[in-house]
């Protein structure tokens, strides 16, 4: 009998099937949870600088990371047998047995990151520790050590990774566009370098600085991400929140409630280390409990200093994911403190006792009168009576019902004719007649009732296919500036400005860079040319940073969106006869007329059976 011919089960009898995957196998297999995209790289490089004691941390990047991710320090560096060492699975300096893990004060511990990353990428690291006078240089190829040997180089340790993902080509045909993995770069960046002030940095893409952040102060360096470290205008608008408990210490900034915007940036960090944590963020937003307008949301750094006894960081492979043992505690503890920061900054106007007594008038005394009361000495409230019909009983009180049901019906028949025919034809705008109501609606009559057609709403879609087709044809009309605006972002709004920016200048923005981090604005899309260009484009960058919008048409998508909603008719203008029929005229040539690109109803009718129904 042929081993072919077998069925599985029968195969399983003759040959043992389960066997031990080689290094190199086993290593790609981690490297799939540990490192998703060169952002995870950057992460792992610099908590182990951060680790072995560096004070300068260089991070040189090409490419977004796909060609390069250079990261320098001058911690401790390597000896010869540990430089080799750290490129195996679970190798670590961090911990050396399972209760370890409950006194954790490192970033990393699991010694999983370096071999991961060798896995699926080439690595050159050269590495001497201060006491030896040569160093290390090691390099591998995924998983394959290609030379180790003595190299001359400073103290510290210097990791090259090249061609992330070359061995694995699904991995890396999967990763986004170079804007969109630098701003991942960043904002892992950002999680790291808010977090060690006292600890200088710098990003380099590409061969140009984009980031040099020298050591300081928490504040300084929150400043130095987010403003203008000159002038400190984004930290004025915050207080400081301080407190301490036996259970946890929570220090930190957060943002005075007339300062909050939409555009928030909201940290956590915990023991040296950046946490989501949607419970606490509940926390957060509870003081702020009625101080903040519809959309706005509070910006906030803060930091928790607990005992590492009390939390478990070994929950998900990317160590954000934090489990603390009393959650509802600290909850109670961080709310008070927010809250109390909050309340010292809200300060109430002194009261001024020298100041002359107010005369107040009394009024003048006036008899009360007894206003005359009558009883009725026969009503008995146990007794059941009927207040409509005293003598009998209602009747046919089931009808009572019928036209709630009748109504349920009538609109569920109104959506459906809505779905199946068309309300409103050409014919019919260019002959009816049309009125304006509450300065919100259009009102015109057709085959079928009245139609109802929310003007604002009516106008956004038609600005918004204007605004497509503008950005596909790059065609959009200007208006200059009499005084150019400057338009200052942090760095990760920068690399999505560089990804915007020739659509904008399609649709009507004159737009250049100014500098590292400011862009000059020279003229606007004429439809909004009265309004303020920096508070549009802030309010773009930010909607495609919430929906990630990562693809050309994606992103078009909220630029036209976003002039759509500013350029529109608001609401209670009111509207010649003119005026109206030419939105109406330009609505209903739009293919989908009846809902807005969000979704939103413009166009309602009232039927002549639900106008009947109503006499």
């Amino acid at each position: 009998m042929s081993s072919y011919n077998l069925s599985p089960f029968t195969f399983h009898l003759y040959m043992d099937i389960i066997h031990l995957l080689p290094d190199s196998v086993a290593n790609q297999i981690a490297a799939g949870e540990v490192i998703q995209r060169p952002a995870s790289c950057l992460k792992e490089l610099v908590e182990n600088s951060l680790d072995a004691g560096a004070k300068r941390i260089q991070v040189i990047v090409r490419d977004a990371g796909r060609t390069l991710l250079q990261v320098i320090d001058d911690g401790f560096g390597m000896s010869e047998m540990d430089a080799r060492l750290a490129f195996e699975r679970h190798a670590t300096s961090k911990i050396r047995e399972a209760q370890d893990l409950f006194s954790l004060r490192t970033m990393g511990f699991r010694g999983e990151a370096l071999a991961s990353i060798c896995a699926v990428s080439q690595v050159e690291m050269t590495t001497r520790r201060a006491e030896d006078e040569t160093g290390t240089l090691l390099e591998i190829h995924g998983s394959d050590v290609i030379r180790q040997e003595p190299c001359v180089c400073p103290v510290g340790t210097n990791i090259k990774v090249s061609n992330l993902f070359f061995n694995v080509p699904v991995r890396r045909k999967f990763l986004k566009t170079d804007q969109t993995e630098l701003r991942n770069l960043l904002t892992e960046f950002y999680h790291i370098v808010l977090v060690y002030p006292k600890v200088s940095f710098t990003f380099v893409h590409n061969d140009e600085i984009l980031l040099e952040l020298p050591a300081g102060t928490e504040k300084q360096r929150i400043e130095a991400v987010f403003g203008n470290p000159k002038k400190n205008v984004y930290t004025s608008a915050f207080v400081e929140v301080r407190t301490e408990t036996e259970m946890v210490s929570i220090r930190g900034f957060v943002v005075k409630p007339e300062n909050a915007t939409r555009k928030a940036e909201q940290y956590f960090f915990v023991n040296g280390r950046y946490m989501r944590h949607p419970y606490f963020l509940k926390a957060v937003l509870t003081a702020y409990s009625g101080m903040l307008a519809n959309d706005y949301q509070p910006s906030f750094f803060l930091y928790f200093d607990i005992n590492p006894e009390s939390i478990d960081v070994n929950i998900h492979p990317t160590k954000t994911e934090i489990k603390f043992a009393d959650e509802q505690t600290i909850f109670q503890i961080l709310m008070a403190a927010v809250r109390e920061a909050l309340g010292k900054f809200a300060i109430p106007t002194a009261i001024d006792f020298d100041a002359p007594p107010i005369d107040i008038p009394l009024p003048s005394h006036q008899p009360v009168s007894t206003p005359q009361v009558s009883v009725d000495p026969t009503y008995n409230p146990f007794q059941k009576r009927n207040v409509i019909y005293p003598d009998k009983a209602p009747r046919n009180w089931d009808m009572l019902y019928k036209g709630a049901q009748t109504a349920s019906l009538t609109e569920h028949r109104l959506q459906t004719d809505l779905q199946e025919a068309s309300i409103l034809s050409a014919e019919d705008v260019e002959t009816c007649p049309l009125w304006q109501y509450n300065g919100r609606y259009i009102l015109l009559p057709s085959a079928q009732g009245l139609v109802l057609i929310n003007q604002h709403r009516a106008h956004v879609a038609i600005l918004h296919a204007q605004f497509m087709e503008q950005l596909a044809n790059t065609q959009g009309a200007m208006q200059q500036l009499l005084f150019p605006e400057v338009l200052s972002l942090p760095q990760d709004e920068m690399v999505l400005m560089a990804q915007l920016v020739e659509d904008l200048r399609a649709i009507g923005f004159d737009i250049e860079q100014l500098s590292p981090d400011s862009y000059s604005i020279q003229a606007v899309p004429a439809q909004i040319a009265n309004q303020s260009a920096i508070p549009l484009l802030q309010h773009i960058l930010q909607q495609v940073k919430e929906r990630d919008a990562d693809t050309q048409f994606a992103w078009r998508e909220q630029i036209a969106q976003t002039l759509a909603d500013s350029a529109a008719i608001p609401y209670g203008k009111t509207l010649s006869e003119e005026e109206m029929r030419d939105i109406v005229k330009r609505l209903v040539r739009l293919p989908h007329y009846r809902r807005t690109p969000e979704g939103k109803t413009i166009v309602s009718l009232l039927s002549d059976d639900e106008i009947s129904k109503r006499f």
